[in-house]
């Protein structure tokens, strides 16, 4: 075999593994977040909730992201449920909406999921930087602790129901069908290292 030949071989078999590789669809992203030396599992997507305003504005809806997170302190790890809150209303109201979100409520089929937020940033993780892409720059973030099996209630519920707000309780459904939408939950409850 020729030099020119091995080389074409083995460029050949480069790009071959290159391609499969870039081929994977990741549904569980994991990272060292190198300020705080924690590791980070989350889904690939969350699952996305909506709440109709229609009757205040044509196109008025807010959102509530929801996205599992698997934070490793050097073996001890922590769960939580990240929500990214925004919608079409005024950002004016982002006091109230911190306040509506203080304390939620998940229902899995019908069992209640009563969870307090551990913070509005990041760091209230162990993070330094945002787990999950916000959905629009304005949109809040909070962290929410949770058990593995409330998440995998979550999961594997077929009828989902959020709803914050003790003064004017506001309810949130799936955007799509909820198991399409939690198969990204799913797949992150396969992949967690105990």
């Amino acid at each position: 075999m020729t030099i020119d030949r091995l080389r074409l071989s083995c460029t050949v078999l480069a790009l071959a593994l290159l391609t499969s590789c870039a081929g994977n669809d990741t549904t569980v992203l994991q990272r060292l977040d190198p300020e705080t030396g924690v590791t980070i599992k989350r889904a690939s997507a969350p699952i996305v909730m909506y709440r109709d305003m229609s009757a205040t504005s044509a196109f008025g809806r807010d959102y509530v992201y929801v996205g599992p997170i698997q934070v490793n302190t050097m073996g001890q790890r922590e769960y939580f449920l990240w929500l990214g809150i925004w919608g079409s209303s005024d950002s004016a109201e982002r006091r109230r909406k911190m306040d509506d979100f203080e304390a939620v409520v998940l229902y899995a089929d019908g069992e209640p999921l009563s969870l307090e937020v551990k913070g509005w940033t990041p760091g209230t993780i162990g993070a330094s930087d945002d787990v999950y892409v916000k959905p629009v720059a304005s949109a809040l973030d909070g962290y929410y602790r949770v058990t593995v099996d409330q998440m995998r209630l979550i999961a594997e519920s077929r009828d989902l129901e959020l709803r914050a707000g003790a003064t004017r309780p506001q309810r949130y459904v799936p955007w799509d069908s909820h198991q399409g939408s939690s198969q990204a939950l799913v797949a992150f409850l396969r992949e967690l290292d105990w």
